[in-house]
């Protein structure tokens, strides 16, 4: 039985620890049931933003009337070779993975599927290994509902989604968080029939204000059937049948399920070990991102804190850092973790919203500015879209700031480095904005601010 210094499940966020582990001289084993990069590379982030960069080009083109511009002729997509170009390119980087632990002479890359058999012993291949360190990192996969017929079906969830090679001309989207309206807006933008079945709201985890405005831009571009579950699948002669809970039934000659994930825990064999689940499977962890187990940690999807890929990267570094580079036992501190919706309309956010505030009693002020209210928004001609800044009352701190509309994601980015300084209105307002750039609408949001807090002083 092999035994190494430190053995990592999962290829995606976990290869914060393989290589900088292995170059400090520790034996490290790696261990990869799927293609070696995680879901991110593979089956998320990377194929469907460069999916999408695609229909956020068809959608300015269909929008270009707006512009004085006329497209002549229908809009035609390549879809075949759009789908290959970007799964060739993911696979090519995937590839590359390979001969970098297998160059290294203490990385030893095992690919198959993990199983806790003892307390210290990983079973993979019909091979034991041991080790001092172990690391979860095995992130999520989908979630399947329970839904009569729908298991007997040829349903597609991201990972099908994402390799197409045929695109569908009705596709029936059951959800409404981030993945639904990603790949559904990607499929919509590019010509395919597109409706979604969403049982309460659309990103329900934003700001209110942010959700509301989201449903009202998508729904009048999409059709979406809010307040209603799928009671029934059918699929025979190539279509699918959805009997919802209002009676109405749709049609389509694709369904794509994408109604969250559920970690990636439950073959792991963690009965096997005093590894400790919660009730929804993901890995229980301490401060330290320790387990209940002494000498296991686990971080990225699998823990359940935040499921983004760039929180599995801060926590992976974290673990390095102070279990290797820099022993320590401070507890993991992390900063304000933004996220963002690659839909269309674009999200943008970080820190809280007005809805946590209000749960915690904490007593704020609002400062809201839509795009269409700036210069920059006058040109692109926005029909929608703001940005919302929330502060601290009395201390005047940024403690949420949500953007919805163009470059939502790009425009946040200076407000996640405000809420990391612990930055105040004044300090949003003191700085130069270039004049007409979009920021102005966060400027702008900011100086609605300070009118609130100036009617608050005069009613005092």
């Amino acid at each position: 039985m092999k035994h190494y210094d430190t053995l990592v499940i999962g290829s995606g966020g976990g290869s914060k620890l393989v290589r900088p582990v292995a170059n400090m001289g520790h034996k490290v084993a790696v261990i990869e049931k799927d293609r070696l990069g995680g879901t991110c590379l593979n089956h998320g982030c990377i194929p469907s933003k460069m999916l999408i960069h695609a229909a956020d080009v068809a959608s300015v083109i269909m929008d270009s009337y707006k512009f004085d511009i006329t497209i002549d002729g229908t809009l035609s997509v390549d879809f075949p070779a759009l789908m290959k170009r970007v799964n060739d390119t993911i696979n090519k980087d995937s590839n590359s993975i390979k001969p970098l632990y297998d160059n290294d002479p203490n990385v030893d890359l095992y690919q198959g599927e993990a199983r806790f058999v003892d307390e210290n012993v990983v079973e993979v291949n019909g091979e034991r290994l041991t080790a001092d360190r172990f690391f979860l990192a095995t992130g999520a996969h989908p979630n399947i509902p329970d839904i009569p017929g729908l298991k007997d079906t040829p349903y597609i969830t991201y990972y099908e989604a994402l390799k197409l090679r045929k695109q569908p001309e009705k596709m029936i989207v059951l959800g409404g968080g981030y993945i639904a309206v990603e790949l559904g807006y990607f499929y919509g933008a590019l010509g395919t029939d597109v409706e979604f079945v969403v049982r309460s709201q659309m990103v329900r985890n934003e700001d209110r204000d942010v959700a509301r405005e989201f449903e009202k831009v998508f729904s009048e571009r999409f059709p979406v059937h809010f307040g209603v579950t799928p009671e029934k699948v059918d699929y025979r002669n190539g279509m699918f049948s959805v009997a919802l809970s209002d009676g109405k039934v749709l049609e389509g000659d694709c369904l794509f399920v994408a109604t969250g994930v559920t970690p990636a825990t439950s073959s792991l064999g963690l009965e096997n070990t005093s590894v400790s689940l919660d009730k929804k499977g993901f890995i229980v962890v301490d401060d330290g991102l320790k387990t209940t187990a002494d000498n296991k940690w686990a971080f990225g999807d699998c823990i359940g804190r935040n499921l983004f890929r760039h929180s599995a990267n801060f926590e992976g570094e974290y673990l390095f850092r102070t279990l290797y580079s820099n022993p320590t036992s401070e507890a993991i501190d992390y900063p304000p973790v933004p996220h963002a919706i690659f839909s269309n309309p674009q999200i943008g956010g970080v820190g809280k919203t007005e809805e946590e505030l209000k749960e915690e009693g904490k007593e704020y002020v609002v400062g809201i500015n839509p795009y269409k209210k700036s210069a920059m928004g006058m040109a692109l001609r926005s029909e929608h879209g703001f940005a919302k800044l929330l502060f601290d009352k009395n201390t005047k701190e940024l403690l949420g700031a949500h953007i919805i509309g163009d470059e939502a994601s790009n425009m946040v980015h200076m407000l996640i480095a405000f809420m990391y300084k612990k930055a105040t209105l004044d300090d949003l307002l003191g700085m130069i904005y270039i004049h007409p750039a979009l920021p102005e609408i966060v400027r702008n949001a900011a100086r609605n601010a300070r009118s609130q807090f100036a009617k608050l002083t005069l009613a005092n």
